[in-house]
């Protein structure tokens, strides 16, 4: 396993993890919409954060996006669940940024439940304008022993 920095020629892996990924923890979401952020990601989103992808016997198994210290896409390949793949690439960031924040879907339980474990707090809910569902504002508190 390694986690490297994106390379243009990830594009086409990284799109099909984050399809793959998309479709199981946000079922809710729509056909159209999730074409329309599939191209955003090969347009827009790629050439705009910094990326890291988690490689594990030369395919990707997961990558994180992030704007300064906003993390834009944090995505697992479904047949890669549960393995560390999210935890190490939070690891990575957090090596770089003091405070992390993110928005998930409030009806995505899967990356709810990652994220809570990994230690975020809810700031703030607030409506995804583009879908028209809740999302939840967390940012990275670790718990700390007393």
């Amino acid at each position: 396993m390694t986690i490297r920095t994106y390379q243009p020629a990830d594009t086409d892996q990284i799109v099909e993890t984050w399809y793959r990924a998309s479709l199981l923890a946000t079922p809710f979401l729509t056909q159209a919409f999730l074409d329309r952020e599939r191209r955003n990601i090969r347009g827009l989103w790629l050439d705009e954060t910094q990326t890291w992808v988690y490689e594990q016997d030369g395919e990707i198994a997961g990558f994180m996006s992030m704007m300064a210290n906003e993390v834009a896409a944090l995505f697992v390949h479904p047949d890669c669940h549960r393995m560390g793949i999210g935890s190490g690439l939070l690891d990575c960031a957090l090596s770089q940024f003091d405070d992390i924040f993110l928005d998930v879907f409030e009806d995505n339980t899967i990356g709810r439940g990652f994220y809570e474990h990994y230690g975020f707090q809810i700031e703030y809910r607030h409506m995804h304008e583009e879908s028209g569902f809740s999302q939840l504002r967390l940012k990275f508190a670790p718990l700390t022993s007393t």
